[in-house]
Formats: structure tokens, sequence, C-alpha cells
């Protein structure tokens, strides 16, 4: 095996390893959206997140890992879109926030007897 090779072998592990790598915080970040609009009595649509930022940062401990920012909509009342975003740290939620939203309340018809 000559070292083209070699190189190529070793870049395309490291992309796999990257790919199944993200597929886990992906799921981690969709089910912490999931979970903050279940609390929030909203929806959580299209039951997914979006990659939108990658980083390579330390942790508290020094360690350098990888920050990814996911985003998300959410509807309060289903006729509207608002974003959320999910941030992972290193295989944990570091955060979850979600854009300002009002929800719709139900008022007793007034009686103009």
């Amino acid at each position: 095996m000559d070292f083209l090779s070699l190189v190529l072998l070793l870049l395309m592990a490291a992309l796999g390893w990257f790919w199944f790598d993200s597929l886990g915080d992906l799921e981690l970040a969709r089910q912490a959206g999931k979970r903050v609009c279940l609390e929030a009595e909203v929806q959580f649509l299209d039951d997914t997140v979006a990659g939108v930022a990658l980083a390579l940062v330390r942790n508290d401990s020094g360690r350098r890992v990888f920050r990814r920012t996911y985003r998300f909509e959410f509807s309060e009342t289903g006729n509207s879109r608002i974003e959320g975003r999910v941030v992972v740290l290193g295989h944990k939620v570091e955060s979850v926030t979600m854009d300002p939203f009002l929800l719709m309340q139900q008022h007793e018809p007034l009686d103009h007897s």
C-alpha cells in the first residue's frame, strides 16, 4: 500500500467517524427540542432539527470537543413558525433557547346585552 492510499484510507475513516459522531448529537438535539416544546405546551414542528454551526472548543475540563448548534421550529397556534436553538457541547446539551412567543388564550365571548 502506497502512502497516498494510506492517507486516503485514514481520511475516509475520519470522515466516517465524524458522520457517526454527528448523528448521535443530532438525535440528542432533536430529543431536547421536543422535550422543551412539550414542557412549553407548543408544537415541535417537522419533528427535526437542522445543524447551523460547528466549532471546536474546550470544555470545562480543558478537552477539545465539538460545539454543535442546531435550530428547530415550533408553533404556539399551528399558524406560525418560531425558531429555537439547541447547543450540544461534547455530547451533552449545553443550552436550549426559544424565540419569544405569546400563547393565545381563550377568552369568554363578551356579552353585549
